[in-house]
């Protein structure tokens, strides 16, 4: 899976959207940029931009659009009802997918250091990504806002972490800009059949984090407990960062709990909407359905129809779309309006929709379009198939298995496999296009021109790179292929007896994917240069295979032995 992360950069601007437009221009400009929002306010003089990609691609995108951003904002006469200090006020990175906090931080403070360094401009590092406890908070960072930044720059305690600590005409135009790395915010609405915002607040008290004012005798109309300072003393809620409040939405004639829920790792969807039922139940009230607002990372969609899948005690090792579908259902996201992955789910939002990938074809158009005079798809991308497809087989053991089992505990142990095969399957079926993707490398840097003596080392490096990436796009594939026979292997030991065979011709087709792609290893290897690199690979590779072969053998004789 790619690397993910979003950036959601705040400019002080909400006003002249001609400003605004040459900002969002240079983020699409930016390739591998997916702009998903922009949303202006006037009163606050300010627009919030989302957009997401590849941590590199993400980190420029957002460097080009602060330069921007300081070039045609002046600070000097900006005024909005929101706390700012800086034309870019604040510039947070967000993981989406397959990367860490620890990474995204890593790229925040790198951004920092570019945006401070080449523009000059006085950056704090705020959130997951502060260098200090007390930079962590960005109201402690962006304290006295603008108008006090003159005089805290220049301070020890508040010198900026990268750039200008100097009150000039440059900093007094381009203000402040707050660098931070932190979780993802999912806006949540839950749906109750009530009309009472009484009942949704009183709900909302139970479970947010902040909770509800402790009081004396009654709990609703007994006097606040106050500490030694005269300040209202609160019972902590039910669940950790989150925010909630209960409203009624006139559109849809209902009350909701509105949830922002500031770090799904800490409170995931799924557990939200459980203890909002909970505690809805509890006042005699029933939950109908919920609403996302905005967008949602795919794995936590993902984990919510994990988990209602197993509270159904159904396996997990099935197709994405099914577990959308299940999450969709119990959350009742569609209550109130459709629910749309590829407009609510970000990973889907950047997807190649162009229908011209390999894997979006019909198996008939896949197998006429490999036949045709076309070089690709080859060798490389069939391999990859017969892998995805040898692993799929092992896969439908595990469910067909976990099915039998579904009135005892071993059903988990099977569902836990299956869920296995399917990341191998889903990886594999990438490697179809991505293998297509490397031949097609190697013919462009051939078409590279070779007049001058520059242009022909330029293509002859070209040539050599694109070489390497179309040596290890099959390693990987052998890789893969070789790694899900594991789940072949234990199908066959203890796997549904009636569905054995499958076991073996999953094996068998994961084999064939090992032993195809080691040939595509081997054809591009014979003209890479570097033969050091090619004699690791090469050994890498034999391997793989030998390890594939006795796998099969196993396999093959566990089948044999039982059918």
């Amino acid at each position: 899976m790619k690397q993910l992360i979003e950036c959601v950069p705040n400019f002080s601007e909400g006003r002249d959207m001609s400003i605004i437009k040459q900002i969002t221009d240079v983020i699409e400009a930016c390739d591998g940029i997916k702009l998903l929002d922009v949303d202006p306010g006037a009163a606050t003089n300010r627009t919030v931009v989302t957009f997401v990609g590849t941590p590199d691609e993400v980190c420029n995108a957002a460097f080009l659009a602060v330069k921007k951003a300081s070039e045609i904002i002046d600070m000097c006469k900006h005024k909005g009802a929101h706390p700012r200090f800086g034309a870019t006020d604040v510039c947070p990175l967000i993981p989406v997918s397959d990367i860490t906090m620890e990474e995204t931080v890593e790229y925040a403070r790198k951004l920092a250091e570019r945006i401070g360094t080449e523009l000059n401009i006085p950056v704090f590092c705020y959130e997951s990504a502060a260098f200090t406890p007390k930079r962590k908070n960005l109201a402690n960072c962006r304290s006295g806002e603008y108008e006090g930044l003159a005089k805290r720059i220049t301070t020890e305690e508040w010198k900026p972490d990268f750039g200008s600590n100097v009150w000039d005409a440059h900093t007094m135009r381009t203000g402040a800009t707050a660098v931070g790395a932190r979780n993802f915010l999912v806006a949540y609405n839950i749906n109750l059949n009530s009309t009472s915002v009484n009942k949704a607040n009183s709900i909302a008290y139970d479970v947010r984090e902040k909770g509800r004012v402790k009081r004396e005798g009654h709990p609703v109309t007994g006097k606040p407990v106050l500490d030694e300072n005269g300040k209202q003393v609160f019972e902590p809620g039910l669940l950790k960062s989150v925010k909630a409040i209960g409203w009624y939405i006139e559109e849809y004639g209902v009350a909701q709990i509105s949830m922002n829920l500031t770090d799904i790792n800490v409170t995931p969807v799924h557990v939200a909407f459980d203890t909002v039922c909970e505690r809805a139940a509890a006042n005699g009230i029933r939950v109908t359905g919920s609403e996302l607002v905005g967008v949602m990372p795919l794995k936590s969609i993902l984990d919510a129809g994990k988990y209602f899948l197993k509270k159904q005690g159904r396996s997990t090792g099935i197709a994405d779309s099914e577990i959308i579908k299940i999450a969709v259902k119990s959350l009742g996201l569609d209550e109130l309006k459709p629910f749309d992955p590829k407009k609510n789910i970000i990973e889907y939002m950047l997807e190649d929709n162009s229908g011209k990938r390999l894997i979006d074809m019909d198996l008939v158009k896949f197998c006429h379009t490999t036949a045709s005079e076309a070089p690709a798809p080859g060798g490389g991308s069939i391999a990859a198939y017969m892998g995805a497809l040898g692993s799929a087989l092992g896969t439908m053991v595990a469910n067909l298995t976990a099915n039998k089992y579904r009135h005892d505990d071993r059903w988990m142990e099977y569902s836990d496999w299956a869920e296995k095969g399917k990341t191998y399957h889903d990886a594999l079926l990438k490697m179809v296009d991505e293998d297509t993707n490397a031949f097609n490398k190697i013919m462009d840097a051939f078409g590279l021109p070779k007049g001058s003596d520059e242009e022909k080392a330029a293509r002859t490096q070209a040539i050599q790179d694109a070489t390497k990436y179309a040596i290890e796009i099959p390693l990987q594939t052998m890789k893969l292929c070789c790694d899900s026979m594991e789940v072949m292997l234990e199908m066959a030991k203890t796997g549904l007896e009636a569905s054995l065979s499958d076991a073996g011709v999953g094996a068998l087709a994961a084999r064939a994917g090992v032993q195809g792609a080691y040939l595509n290893v081997r054809i591009n290897t014979a003209s890479y240069k570097d033969k050091e690199f090619v004699a690791a690979v090469l050994k890498e590779g034999a391997e793989i295979e030998q390890k594939a072969l006795a796998v099969e053998k196993e396999v093959m004789d566990l089948v044999l032995s039982k059918i």
